[in-house]
């Protein structure tokens, strides 16, 4: 039997709305939509690049906390508010996981939590035995 473990990363809307931030089960670790959250709970100032920057190190910890690293992600989603980012937050995506290269998806959506906020980033990790 696998054991359930998680963490949080003290987002605000981890006690809100009722999640953690990820969750691990046997070898894989599900992080969810991970938004530009600073330790006081405000948003990450700057632009997409900065905000995804947060997200990913964000995610990275999360991941590392369960007992993983950034080269065990195997799938990412980066939900962007605005089609003219998908250059910068692409590139703080290689930085962070290009070297797994995870199947990945980019999304325009009409909004996030947070009208600030320009991204919003799942990713998904499987730990290799």
């Amino acid at each position: 039997m696998s054991v359930r473990r998680s963490v949080t990363s003290g987002s605000p809307y981890e006690a809100t709305f009722g999640f953690a931030r990820a969750v691990r089960v046997g070898d894989r670790i599900i992080v969810a939509g991970t938004g530009p959250v600073e330790p006081d709970g405000s948003t990450t100032s700057g632009g997409a690049a900065e905000q995804a920057e947060r997200c990913c190190a964000i995610i990275v910890a999360a991941i590392e906390e369960l007992g993983g690293t950034a080269a065990d992600v195997v799938r990412t989603r980066m939900l962007l508010t605005d089609p003219a980012d998908q250059d910068a937050v692409g590139a703080v995506h290689a930085r962070f996981f290009g070297a797994a290269k995870p199947a990945a998806t980019m999304a325009g959506v009409a909004w996030l939590c947070r009208p600030e906020w320009r991204i919003e980033i799942e990713a998904e990790a499987v730990i290799a035995e």
